[in-house]
């Protein structure tokens, strides 16, 4: 079981308010101790499944005090180690207005970790840089291994998760941080990749290059049940589990692929690389999306909840709409 330590700081007078909270959570433990000034802080072991719930008790009740603060951290270990929740018999039924606690970590948790991927910073654009000079010479060698290496190093999956839950909580700031991101990013691999590929000789018929400009039915199945993978692994605090998911829905070879047959003047297969591009990116923030809403990712309160659902669906209708799109084309054959 995933515990969470939760220090909260508050003002004294507030303690018994506090308290309430806490004893609807359901904590593992807590004690409090004297803060600076006038204020207390209270040290809180829970469950991650309630941490959310937890925090928005808390932004609810207190968000108005300028003192208030909480700040989340994650433990190895408590001893004595927590009991496992007892399961409801079935026949008992769930409290008014509670549904089951979700199986994830907080919303607030998941919104640092993808900003903080989707942040543009020298150090993306080094790895983006890095990557595609990675990816071009494993296209052109046809060398397994280093393009797998490419699709490890490339930083491009995280802005498109920020952008899938950016568009599910309908956060502006989050989603021109990650459409920044991942324009500048697509931007600067392309601009490298067609410099690779107009000064330097390759066979554009080589299977590393070959197998990107052919898309089927099972590179969207691919790419959905990478997409939904990756999110998961995200939400129930598991990010080394990405690194599997950035090898198997990979955008930046596709996208070096296109790059490099673009400025060789083999515009025909660069279609195909382009339509692969633009399946793992559809499939990607499609599955993200939904993702994110059955884990029940999304704001509590007021107009602002509204908003997010209204945007989600939005950005739902738009996705399901380009995928299929790309179907047809797929079906239909179009020559690319």
């Amino acid at each position: 079981m995933a515990l969470r330590l939760v220090e909260i700081v508050l003002p004294a007078g507030e303690k018994r308010r506090l308290g309430q909270i806490l004893e609807e959570v359901g904590p593992h433990g807590h004690w409090s101790q004297q803060a600076e000034g006038e204020c207390h802080r209270t040290s809180v072991v829970v469950r991650a499944e309630d941490t959310e719930r937890l925090l928005d008790a808390l932004a609810a009740a207190f968000s108005s005090y300028p003192e208030f603060r909480a700040v989340v951290l994650a433990t190895e270990a408590v001893l004595p180690r927590p009991e496992e929740p007892k399961k409801p018999e079935p026949e008992t039924p769930a409290p008014p207005g509670e549904g089951r606690r979700p199986s994830r970590i907080s919303r607030h948790e998941i919104y640092e970790d993808v900003s903080q991927g989707a942040a543009l910073t020298p150090v993306f654009l080094a790895l983006t840089a890095i990557s595609t000079v990675v990816a071009c010479v494993g296209l052109m060698r046809s060398n397994v291994a280093v393009v797998i290496g490419a699709m490890v190093i490339a930083p491009l999956l995280g802005p498109n998760v920020a952008f899938a839950l950016a568009t599910t909580l309908w956060d502006r700031a989050l989603l021109l941080l990650a459409a920044r991101a991942n324009g500048v990013g697509a931007g600067l691999a392309l601009l490298l990749s067609l410099g690779v590929g107009a000064f330097f000789a390759f066979d554009p018929s080589t299977p590393e290059i070959a197998s990107r400009t052919q898309v089927g039915f099972a590179d969207v199945l691919l790419a959905l049940a990478s997409g939904i993978a990756g999110v998961l692994a995200l939400t129930t605090g598991l990010p080394a589990s990405l690194i599997g998911v950035m090898v198997a829905v990979a955008l930046l070879p596709p996208l070096a692929t296109f790059g490099m047959l673009m400025g060789a003047g083999h515009f025909r297969p660069a279609g195909g690389a382009l339509l692969l591009l633009v399946v793992n990116v559809v499939c990607v923030n499609l599955a993200g999306v939904v993702t994110f809403l059955v884990q029940g990712v999304r704001p509590r309160r007021g107009w602002v909840a509204e908003r997010a659902a209204r945007g989600a669906r939005i950005a739902v209708a738009i996705w399901v709409s380009a995928l299929l799109a790309v179907l047809v084309w797929i079906f239909l054959g179009v020559p690319t």
